[in-house]
């Protein structure tokens, strides 16, 4: 079973900002859903090692809304080098995964 979904992620640093951006993708349709889950991130940035929470955004589109929402998703960003990964969906219930691809386009 294989699709042309996708989840879109990126991280943000308080809800605040996850639910703005979240929303603001599944206006636009470039996303039918997101989800908001407080993370812990461990990372180097500008020569040392940082801890800090964050809030991970969780985007399912269509691979063909992909680039688009990366584009907005880099536009719209509070970070200066924004997490935006982009993971394939290789199954799932199928029901699911047309809703995703009615709601993304």
């Amino acid at each position: 079973m294989s699709s042309g979904q996708v989840i879109v992620t990126t991280t943000v640093d308080d809800e605040e900002a996850a639910r703005e951006l979240a929303a603001g993708v599944v206006a636009a349709r470039l996303g039918a859903c997101a989800q908001l889950v407080p993370v812990t991130s461990v990372y180097r940035w500008e020569g040392e090692v940082r801890t800090e929470p964050e809030w991970r955004v969780e985007i399912k589109t269509t691979a063909a809304r992909a680039e688009a929402l990366t584009a907005h998703l880099r536009e719209v960003h509070p970070y200066d080098l924004p997490e935006v990964v982009v993971t394939p969906i290789v199954g799932g219930s199928e029901p699911y995964l047309a809703w995703v691809d009615a709601e993304s386009s």
